[in-house]
């Protein structure tokens, strides 16, 4: 396909989908107006029923828990597709081996943090992973959840990388370790939707005690819920990280590599 083929495929495709933006832009109701009556029911009935303060954690998590389960596995076989694609680029074995080799004869040097960059680094990665477990375990409480939550663990391990060097996080971040965890986090969420099936309730029914409006362990089965999640998201997102980390070190071996 020609530049000029490509550039008229591209002026019609972005022309319908101007249009249709603009199209859909003016047919939304009017700032403020609102005719959920699906939401106006849960944040009703959240409350007395799941005893959690946080209406849209009780949809993801209770009301809506099967669609959350098909969401976490969309970005599991995500991760997974990204691996297969990119396989055969090195194994995390071959890491620090790429790593050692890559001693500035490529295209980029090495280049040594500081210290003040490390110290902020270590600093930084302690109140990452507080204020993603905090965000983890108040899903029911407060704005966040897993996936919110999920997503700030996995800063953590990208600031080790980003203020000491690939070597130092692939040592704290060991692929099987990552992958074990993906894989549990992913499979205790589907755990707990088979423990409503063993109580005689429909699956992901919510059958643990509910507990307190307001406490941390309230809402019974989605307080486990979140805390499954934070762990399939942070590993899921740690284990893409490593993957491109691996195809990074090899294209740089190969380019010092050639003559």
């Amino acid at each position: 396909m020609t530049v000029r083929v490509r550039a008229a495929v591209f002026l019609v495709a972005g022309s319908t989908l101007a249009v249709m933006l603009l199209w859909a832009l003016g047919g939304l109701p009017a700032f403020g107006a609102f005719h959920g009556a699906y939401g106006l029911a849960l944040d009703r009935v959240s409350v007395p029923e799941r005893h959690i303060t946080d209406v849209v954690t009780a949809v993801n998590f209770d009301y809506r828990g099967f669609d959350t389960l098909g969401e976490e596995f969309i970005l599991f076989v995500s991760v997974v597709g990204v691996g297969v694609v990119l396989r055969g680029r090195g194994d995390a074995g071959d890491r620090d081996k790429q790593q050692d080799r890559d001693d500035g004869s490529a295209h980029r040097p090495r280049i040594k943090t500081s210290d003040a960059v490390r110290l902020f680094g270590v600093g930084l990665v302690s109140i990452t992973i507080g204020f993603g477990v905090y965000v983890c375990t108040h899903g029911q409480v407060s704005p966040g959840g897993g996936f919110q939550g999920g997503v700030v663990l996995a800063t953590a391990p990208i600031v080790v990388y980003l203020s000491v060097d690939a070597k130092t996080f692939v040592r704290i971040a060991p692929e099987p370790l990552v992958k074990a965890a993906e894989a549990l986090g992913a499979a205790a969420f589907v755990v707990v939707g088979i423990a409503g099936l063993v109580t005689g309730a429909p699956f992901l029914s919510n059958v643990l005690p509910l507990g307190e409006s307001g406490s941390v362990f309230s809402a019974g089965t989605i307080f486990v819920l979140n805390l499954a999640v934070g762990v399939a998201v942070a590993a899921g997102f740690v284990s893409l990280l490593l993957t491109f980390l691996a195809e990074t070190l090899a294209r740089r071996l190969e380019r010092a590599e050639e003559p």
